[in-house]
């Protein structure tokens, strides 16, 4: 059990929520937003996070949609892992969620509290990386919407006080050739030591990964060398290793080294799945 005590609201709107947010700040309650949970509880356990109130978004209605409509696909940062991946309107995406923790864990574990969670996997982001999804914001002044690429930095960047309701993507992105893997060391529900999405638009291949680094990203320079299709598959993925420029991580999962050797062997799978043109072997 978590080992402090702390008050429990569930607003019913965006707008009571915010406005909760910044009463008990004034308070110096420390307040948290709640969707799933379950980093507020393990953290909470270990004495990693504190507060003295939680604010449960669940019963806020567009937290809670999921649909696809004739032009985006649009959940809200309520809906669970389970829910995203048996609806399964958005295929990248599930299956992505897919490699997740456990199933029970994935039935309390919401895509928004995924993507703004400590643990610096995020792995639920990626495919938004991929498809230059927006994310809608609700904050004092109403709901503001920023494109993914202009605040996910490392990690999601908001305001105090803001929290992640929505995110729309464009539905021309839903049915691309795509390609998601997970890769672990020890057990088939342990922490991954990588996780690589992969999707082709416009003959283009965009890739994201998280796992190598501290933070989850998508890499235009990857992105560049695995597109050069004059040369073959060898060559691109030395260019694309030689080109990150992010710290590699070096942890009790996997040392730097390993993490770079399972690398080259994934984008030699995302380039024999997408690529098409020609190949080699490493």
């Amino acid at each position: 059990m978590i080992p402090y005590d702390f008050e429990y609201h569930r607003p019913h709107t965006f707008q009571e929520a915010v406005s909760l947010f910044h009463d008990l700040d004034k308070q110096g309650k420390s307040p948290m937003y709640y969707s799933g949970g379950t980093e507020i509880i393990t953290l909470g356990r270990l004495n990693l996070v504190r507060t003295s109130s939680v604010i449960d978004i669940k019963n806020i209605p567009e937290c809670n949609v999921q649909e696809l409509n004739e032009e985006f696909f649009i959940v809200g940062s309520a809906q669970t892992l389970t829910t995203i991946e048996e609806k399964n309107l958005f295929p990248l995406l599930s299956k992505t969620v897919t490699e997740i923790a456990d199933r029970t864990a994935r039935n309390k574990i919401t895509v928004g509290g995924n993507i703004c969670g400590q643990i610096f996997y995020r792995e639920a982001v990626l495919p938004f990386l991929l498809t230059d999804s927006t994310l809608l914001l609700a904050n004092n002044q109403g709901i503001k919407k920023v494109p993914i690429t202009e605040i996910f930095k490392e990690q999601l960047l908001l305001n105090r006080g803001e929290f992640l309701l929505q995110i729309k993507t464009n539905r021309k992105f839903l049915e691309m050739p795509f390609f998601t893997i997970k890769r672990r060391r020890q057990w088939d529900t342990g922490y991954p030591l990588l996780t690589v999405a992969a999707l082709k638009f416009e003959q283009v291949i965009r890739v994201a990964f998280s796992g190598l680094s501290p933070y989850p990203f998508r890499s235009y320079q990857i992105e560049d060398a695995l597109n050069k299709t004059v040369l073959p598959y060898k060559e691109r993925i030395e260019l694309a290793i030689n080109s990150l420029n992010v710290p590699i991580l070096d942890d009790t999962e996997g040392t730097s080294r390993y993490r770079l050797f399972v690398l080259k062997n994934i984008l030699y799978d995302v380039l024999q799945t997408l690529g098409g043109e020609e190949h080699d072997d490493i």
